[in-house]
């Protein structure tokens, strides 16, 4: 199951160029982990790997910011249906919607939880910290950020001095550049 979704993400998701990151810094290679998450088989194998990881983690809910870890917790919702463990999703938006019910925050998340945060890949940890002062403001706990692919461009230090630890399924070693 990993090689196959290592394969994917080499294959499809992986681009040499030149490109610039959410955080504003350019870079010579791009991870479109859309190219694999909007794939069935991608996604699939996606949701199967992290829920193999987070089986025994006690925390029920599942989130992340919108939009790269959208799929993922939709998928780990659903599929963890089947499973002893069934998880509710949330995903946060970067901006509170000016219409409607004008959430920052779909879904379940539930105040004073411990909420287990998803992220397609991370750089720095940027993205992945507006999910968690979301879920922190509602009193929830998070103690740990799941990534398809970890950079390795400061997204762990930076999340562990919030005390937080980061599980990439993947880091860029794993990919040929």
């Amino acid at each position: 199951m990993r090689a196959r979704l290592r394969a994917l993400i080499a294959e499809r998701a992986l681009s040499a160029g030149t490109f610039t990151l959410a955080s504003g810094a350019g870079t010579g290679y791009f991870f479109d982990m859309k190219q694999v998450m909007l794939d069935p088989e991608g996604l699939v194998l996606i949701a199967e790997a992290f829920l193999e990881r987070i089986a025994v983690d006690p925390a029920d809910h599942v989130g992340g910011i919108a939009m790269g870890a959208v799929p993922i917790v939709a998928a780990v919702c659903a599929l963890s249906q089947a499973t002893p463990r069934p998880r509710r999703a949330f995903f946060v938006r970067k901006e509170t919607k000016d219409h409607g019910t004008e959430r920052r925050i779909e879904g379940y998340l539930p105040e004073g939880g411990e909420v287990l945060l998803f992220e397609d890949v991370t750089t720095t940890g940027g993205s992945a910290m507006i999910a968690v002062e979301a879920a922190r403001a509602v009193g929830c706990q998070v103690r740990t950020l799941y990534t398809v692919v970890d950079r390795l461009e400061g997204a762990e230090a930076n999340l562990a001095h919030e005390g937080i630890r980061l599980a990439p399924l993947f880091t860029r070693a794993d990919f040929t550049l």
